[in-house]
């Protein structure tokens, strides 16, 4: 090798790009049409479906049309999951699904009710029974592990929000009393399929719809401004902004365009894949973790909270790089963090920690708890601790 040939190489980019072992995402379809072919297409003939009281209440909504088009298909339905994803829920589910004989699930509605059935796969897989045993689970189901699940029943999923669980192999499930959350992570836990029919969020009220669209964004912008982005990360990153920045208000003008409502579910797509990529989350995301499992704010409202203010934050060491995000989100010339805080404003979502319901004497639990989060030590501008985490909660507040 030349001289000029090595110092070329040591140039060169490397990294991986991670693909997780989804078999088809069906997309513009009606889901209820959409579980059954891809049920047939698999070779699944009894289905335990998962959902929320608030779609169990929508006299023809998407789980209602999801039941009714599984007819005798459908085993077994729990359709109370709480949100953050309680433990033991995940155990009176996987009780239920076990003894109705269920081959796959089908989640119907967003993240709290994806992890949730995520949980539940593990359950089935390993036999557990008791919250004790889900938690002993915790290590285990790690990206770090040498366990190698065998993914014997897996979900079919029905999105009726944007916060991107269906395509992601992790789990956050809460314990309530400890208020805190336990991870799961393996590629198998992953949807099969995941099904995006925009007429599945017509009953998700609106402000829930746009904040985990907000969600989708806080992916997008963590994923650009990730050390460990890479072009193919950066081209679906900048892309899911660019469509995100303007089918979010498109939705919140009309509500009853679907397109609109397709274009934001394209931008949640691409925003995950560029986080599940290889890009790694940061502050926002681990803050976010802390905010839902210590404090009850939903996931799409953290983002809309502390989006905006960790981007300001870390401006210090990636100003270059929001630049370009700024052009993405449509101004280059202006800060990413003020058009994000001016975009969850226009949108009519709480923008800030008091708006969602906390008090300055809240914030030394929060700083110390989201320093247990992996995002928040992996965040592109160091946090040394909770001091660091203090002031970005300052700017959020």
């Amino acid at each position: 090798m030349t001289t000029d040939t090595q110092a070329e190489a040591a140039e060169l980019l490397s990294g991986a790009l991670d693909l997780a072992p989804m078999e088809r995402v069906v997309f513009g379809r009606p889901a209820a049409e959409a579980v059954v072919e891809e049920m047939a297409r698999a070779g699944l003939k009894r289905a335990f479906v998962t959902s929320t009281r608030s779609l169990a209440r929508a006299e023809g909504g998407p789980l209602a049309r999801v039941i009714a088009g599984l007819g005798d298909a459908c085993v077994g339905i729990y359709d109370h999951v709480s949100a953050h994803s309680p433990e033991a829920e995940v155990i009176e589910i996987a009780r239920a699904a076990r003894a109705a004989g269920a081959d796959v699930l089908v989640p119907v509605g967003g993240g709290s009710v994806i992890d949730t059935t995520k949980a539940v796969q593990i359950c089935l897989e390993e036999g557990v029974d008791t919250v004790e045993g889900l938690r002993a689970q915790a290590d285990r189901w790690k990206p770090s592990s040498d366990l190698r699940p065998k993914g014997e029943i897996r979900a079919i999923s029905v999105s009726t929000t944007l916060s991107a669980a269906e395509f992601t192999g992790i789990a956050g499930i809460s314990n309530p009393e400890a208020g805190v959350k336990h991870g799961f992570s393996k590629p198998v836990l992953i949807p099969r399929v995941a099904v995006l029919d925009p007429a599945s969020t017509d009953t998700t009220p609106l402000e829930l719809l746009v904040s985990t669209g907000m969600r989708a964004m806080d992916h997008a912008c963590e994923a650009f401004c990730s050390p460990t982005a890479n072009p193919m990360t950066d081209l679906y990153a900048l892309g899911a902004a660019h469509r995100l920045s303007r089918a979010l208000p498109a939705i919140r003008e009309r509500p009853d365009d679907l397109l609109a409502r397709q274009d934001a579910q394209f931008g949640m797509w691409q925003a995950i894949l560029a986080l599940t990529g290889g890009a790694g989350s940061g502050a926002s995301h681990g803050i976010g973790y802390a905010l839902g499992a210590g404090f009850g704010v939903p996931h799409g409202v953290t983002s809309c909270v502390m989006l905006p203010a960790v981007m300001r934050w870390n401006a210090a060491v990636n100003g270059e790089r929001q630049r370009t995000l700024a052009a993405a989100l449509g101004d280059p010339g202006r800060a990413a963090g003020d058009l994000l805080a001016e975009l969850v404003q226009v949108l009519g979502v709480p923008g800030s920690l008091q708006a969602a319901g906390l008090t300055e004497a809240d914030l030394p639990t929060l700083a110390e708890k989201a320093m247990g989060y992996g995002p928040v030590r992996r965040n592109p501008r160091k946090i040394a601790g909770p001091q660091d985490v203090r002031e970005i909660l300052e700017l959020a507040f």
